[in-house]
């Protein structure tokens, strides 16, 4: 037993060890700082699209409400750690517990509704806030933003590189707490009812329960990726939290693999990595305005048409493939 948890949970940590000596690489100037704050963003947008894989993925429900709730997890973060000058812990604590609640309340929704239907209802509950984030200036500031500062707790403040590590290890520990509740009666249950909602009723799985519980982790993910995106970026503005996030996010997990724990990862570093990382250094397309993001779409859609369960298998292909010759040859 213990070598089975060993083994699921060593490449979390290979990733959140790699992944936090970054800082250190860029110090000793073998990547650009843009490289890790770009890497950054690779890590919120990862947990994000990680409770949308467990809505989507697992549960079989679909949202594109994912960035109003991430943008409400940002601007109650600014609001309360720099407002009120709250406790980044007690601020990260409250900030993810009222976007879960108006979670569980569009979750809802999802008991009457579903496909379409659904999607569209999420997508109104998102324009509905980003509306509210523009015009509510005495909590977001309107179109000027809201402003948050680099975390502090225990005594520690933390720099730019400290927060960086920090999103890592919460990015790595998202990801054993995912791995953990998905391998239990909770994933079980979410996996019967994606594939027949019927069948998960005649086992006696309790829909309400298990959708709104879907929802939940799914928007307290959001929020959580809002909080450390308010906090690292230092920056919260209206415009960010729109469609074309969320489809952004939905892309994530398509890309890396719906229902796995690595594929948002993998995934988030295609989708939000390699235009900033490699198409704008490039001749000709890093000097177009856009162009790199129009690659990158081109990018999405070769990887959906040709490799639809995601690039997160695609080790486990390479090393079938070459099995498959040798045995031939």
């Amino acid at each position: 037993m213990k070598n089975v948890i060993f083994s699921r949970y060593t490449k979390y940590i290979i990733l959140g060890v790699i992944l936090a000596l970054m800082p250190t690489v860029q110090g000793l100037g073998l990547i650009r700082s843009q490289t890790v704050a770009t890497f950054g963003t690779i890590i919120f947008y990862a947990i994000v699209a990680l409770g949308l894989n467990v809505l989507l993925g697992y549960s079989g429900l679909i949202s594109l409400g994912t960035a109003g709730f991430m943008g409400l997890g940002a601007y109650l973060a600014a609001f309360f750690s720099n407002t009120l000058e709250l406790p980044f812990l007690l601020s990260l604590l409250i900030s993810m517990i009222i976007p879960t609640i108006a979670g569980i309340l569009v979750g809802l929704i999802s008991l009457r509704t579903s496909g379409m239907v659904l999607a569209i209802a999420t997508l109104t509950v998102a324009e509905v806030l980003r509306f509210k984030f523009s015009q509510w200036n005495a909590f977001t500031g309107g179109f000027s933003g809201a402003r948050a500062n680099f975390p502090s707790f225990f005594g520690l403040e933390l720099d730019r590189d400290m927060t960086f590590i920090f999103l890592a290890i919460c990015l790595v520990l998202l990801m054993i707490i995912t791995d953990n509740y998905i391998h239990s009666s909770v994933g079980r249950a979410f996996l019967t009812m994606r594939v027949s909602e019927a069948a998960a009723q005649a086992m006696g799985i309790n829909l309400l329960k298990y959708k709104l519980m879907a929802f939940a982790l799914a928007t307290a993910y959001a929020a959580m990726g809002g909080v450390l995106y308010a906090h690292f970026i230092g920056f919260v503005f209206p415009d960010v939290w729109n469609l074309l996030l969320s489809l952004q996010i939905l892309a994530v997990i398509v890309i890396g693999g719906l229902k796995t724990i690595m594929g948002p990862i993998i995934g988030s570093i295609i989708v939000f990595g390699v235009p900033s990382i490699i198409l704008n250094r490039l001749p000709v397309i890093g000097d177009v305005d856009g162009l790199a993001f129009v690659f990158t779409g081109v990018l999405i859609i070769v990887v959906i048409l040709f490799y639809p369960n995601g690039l997160v298998h695609i080790a486990t292909d390479i090393k079938r493939l070459f099995r498959k010759r040798k045995l031939e040859g």
